[in-house]
């Protein structure tokens, strides 16, 4: 005996065990998956296979609400020690971002295009920091995503469209949110062109990750994968417009400076020569970079092209690494007390405790991450033993602190 008859989609054929939500008709069955497609050829074929931003309210935006670009700067302030010319530069293209959202399409025929960023700075200046912390404020869909998992086609790793996959969850599979969306894409300088000399390997996450991005920065339909490209082959994909993405990208670009330096020279020529070179801080070679160095570093001029907007960001020196510990806040200091306070234990650092925290810290230069190490090394043994004892109030002098560095340093011998 043969059982019920399942219902199969008219157009592709499946059943209903096989779709989410399969339609009925007078005469006929159709699929989620192929009223999406229909959608998309009914577009196409009527000359609306871009879709432009919703107009005003109908993208979900007041600009009366919006927090203005010394609104944003100030949220960052509270978070992220320094950096004023990157969080400028990353105020107004947020700002900016929400007003080509909102902006309708006048008579005039302006429309405001994007302006997608690169960020340079050594490890540890907060890059990182920057993108996380502005997403909290943003009421658009935001993502963080790592440049050094990204492949060509064909080879293992990801294909760069799992950019916007990462997007489209966090928009819960909103298309129009994700077409509104913000990535943040880090360790760019990862995927620079590995240099000239002869090889007989393909350089299939350097230069061919930088020609698959270009599609993206510029905007274009893309094809995404919702649940990632190569382990369901078998999927649909969802089609997504990247015209309206905000793109930043952040990267450590380390030995950037030989470049720079390396072109200051070259200018420099001439009976002025020794006035030009007095006026160089070369202590800072950064503030003076200019997209001719990230060609010289390994981009291709196609994607600094797509990336007009540059900003650098200051090595920390020790006054901003002290005010790193207790200022912000989210302080290594502060969580550290919140997580000693939830053992009902009082903790408090000795000024010359930090201070040593921060000596160390430039002594191993690895910027803001090198204040979490050495903290996380000197707290160890107090996080381990304080929430059993008795003991209702902690303080941490740079005797204890010098105790725990040295202990750590001599177990690693």
């Amino acid at each position: 005996m043969t059982g019920k008859r399942k219902n199969r989609c008219s157009f592709c054929g499946r059943s209903e065990d096989e779709v989410a939500l399969l339609l009925t008709g007078m005469n006929g069955f159709i699929c989620n998956d192929c009223v999406r497609q229909a959608e998309q050829i009914v577009r196409e074929s009527m000359g609306e296979g871009v879709r432009r931003p919703a107009a005003g309210n109908d993208a979900g935006l007041d600009m009366d609400k919006l927090p203005k670009p010394r609104d944003i700067k100030a949220f960052l302030d509270q978070y992220v020690i320094g950096q004023d010319s990157a969080k400028r530069y990353l105020s107004v293209a947020v700002y900016n971002h929400y007003k080509r959202l909102s902006q309708k399409v006048d008579d005039d025929g302006v429309e405001i295009e994007k302006s997608n960023i690169i960020m340079v700075g050594p490890t540890g200046t907060g890059k990182t920091l920057l993108a996380r912390t502005i997403a909290k404020q943003l009421k658009v869909p935001f993502t963080i995503v790592d440049a050094t998992i990204f492949t060509e086609a064909g080879y293992v790793g990801e294909d760069v469209e799992s950019i916007l996959t990462r997007l489209l969850q966090v928009a819960d599979y909103d298309v129009a949110a994700t077409e509104r969306g913000i990535v943040f894409i880090d360790e760019i300088d990862k995927i620079a062109r590995k240099q000239d000399n002869p090889s007989i390997t393909r350089d299939v996450s350097g230069e061919g990750v930088q020609q698959g991005l270009l599609k993206l920065l510029e905007g274009s339909i893309v094809n995404v994968p919702p649940k990632g490209g190569r382990k369901h082959p078998d999927q649909d994909y969802i089609h997504v417009d990247t015209r309206n993405i905000l793109f930043i990208c952040g990267g450590a670009f380390d030995g950037i400076e030989r470049k720079i330096a390396q072109r200051l020279n070259t200018h420099v020529v001439g009976y002025d020569s020794v006035q030009n070179q007095q006026k160089i801080d070369t202590k800072d070679l950064m503030k003076y970079i200019v997209p001719q160095d990230l060609k010289s570093f390994g981009l291709i001029p196609e994607i600094i092209g797509r990336l007009p907007v540059l900003t650098y960001l200051d090595q920390l020196d020790r006054e901003a690494l002290r005010n790193i510990l207790t200022e912000p806040k989210n302080s290594l200091v502060k969580q550290q007390v919140k997580l000693f306070q939830m053992d009902g234990i009082k903790l408090s650092f000795d000024d010359d405790a930090l201070d040593y925290i921060v000596d160390k810290a430039v002594e191993y230069k690895l910027g803001a991450r090198g204040l979490r190490s050495i903290m996380e090394t000197i707290m160890i043994e107090a996080q381990y033993s304080a929430p059993s004892g008795k003991e209702k109030e902690l303080v941490i002098t740079r005797q204890y602190a010098e105790q725990q560095i040295a202990k750590s340093e001599k177990m690693k011998e």
